[in-house]
C-alpha cells in the first residue's frame, strides 16, 4: 500500500469512528470495536489501526482502558459540543466529483517575528515553517491560504516537501492536536491576495483563520481565502450524555 492510500485510509477509518461518536449514534461509554475488528473491517494492518485510535485519544473522544479495550469517552451531562471539522480540502472537493491540485507558492524556514502577532503567538521567537499555496478544483483556482507552522512543536515539519502534499493534509494525517480556534469572516479581497488568486481586487471571498494546539503547545496557523461559492463549511452539534 502506497503512502497516500494509507493516508487516505487512516482519515477513513478516522472520519467513520469520529461521525459515530458526534452523531450520537456511539454514545459516552460505547466500547469501540477491537483492533482485530477494525482490522477486519478496512483489511488495513494493526499499525493503522493504533495510529487512528491513539489519535482519537489525544483529541479526548475515546478512553483507551489495558486490556479492556477503547471507549467513547464519558462527559457531563450539561456540557455541550459545537463540533466544526477541520476538513481535508482535497478529500472534500473529491468527493463533490472535483479534480483537486494544491499549488505551493512559497515555502521558507525562518525566525518568528515578534513584531507580528500571529506570528509572535505561534512560536514567540522561535523557528518557523511559512508557507503560501494555492488550492484548485478543476484547474481553476478557488481558494489561497497563508500558514504558519511551529517548528518547535512540530521538528518533522523542516523535513516536509509540501509541494509534494498539502500541509492541511499532512497535518490531518501526521500531527494529532487537542484543540482549535476558528475565525470566520466575509471579506473583499485585497489586491495582493487577488494578483494570487487571479481574480479582481474586491472579489466577495470566506476567510477562515484557524490556529491548533497539541496541549499548550502552538501546532499552527493559517489563513484560508475561498472565493466565496467555492466552499462550505460543517458544523455538528450534540449534547453529551444526552
Amino acid at each position: 500500500m502506497t503512502a497516500s492510500k494509507s493516508a487516505t485510509l487512516n482519515q477513513r477509518i478516522r472520519s467513520d469512528i469520529e461521525e459515530r461518536i458526534l452523531s450520537g449514534e456511539w454514545p459516552p461509554g460505547h466500547r469501540i470495536p477491537f483492533e482485530h475488528e477494525l482490522m477486519q473491517q478496512y483489511d488495513c494492518s494493526r499499525m493503522t489501526v493504533n495510529k487512528v485510535l491513539t489519535t482519537l485519544a489525544e483529541n479526548g473522544l475515546i478512553e483507551r482502558r489495558r486490556r479492556a479495550g477503547s471507549f467513547v469517552a464519558r462527559r457531563s451531562p450539561e456540557q455541550e459540543f459545537v463540533t466544526l471539522e477541520i476538513p481535508d480540502i482535497g478529500l472534500a472537493l473529491s468527493s463533490r466529483q472535483r479534480r483537486y491540485a494544491y499549488r505551493l507558492l512559497q515555502q521558507t524556514v525562518r525566525m518568528a517575528d515578534r513584531e507580528n502577532y500571529s506570528e509572535s503567538l505561534l512560536a514567540g521567537g522561535g523557528q518557523i515553517v511559512a508557507i503560501e499555496g494555492l488550492h484548485l478544483a478543476d484547474d481553476r483556482i478557488v481558494g489561497l491560504e497563508h500558514r504558519l507552522l511551529n517548528a518547535t512543536s512540530i521538528p518533522q515539519v523542516l523535513e516536509t516537501d509540501f509541494s509534494r502534499v498539502p500541509p492541511g493534509t499532512w497535518l490531518l494525517n501526521e500531527i494529532s492536536w487537542t484543540r482549535g480556534e476558528y475565525r470566520i469572516s466575509a471579506v473583499a479581497v485585497s489586491a495582493a491576495d487577488a494578483a494570487l488568486m487571479q481574480c479582481e481586487p474586491g472579489t466577495a471571498c470566506l476567510v477562515i483563520e484557524r490556529r491548533t494546539w497539541r496541549g499548550e503547545a502552538p501546532i499552527t496557523w493559517a489563513r484560508q481565502i475561498f472565493l466565496s461559492d467555492q466552499h462550505e463549511l460543517v458544523a455538528r452539534f450534540t449534547a453529551g450524555g444526552r
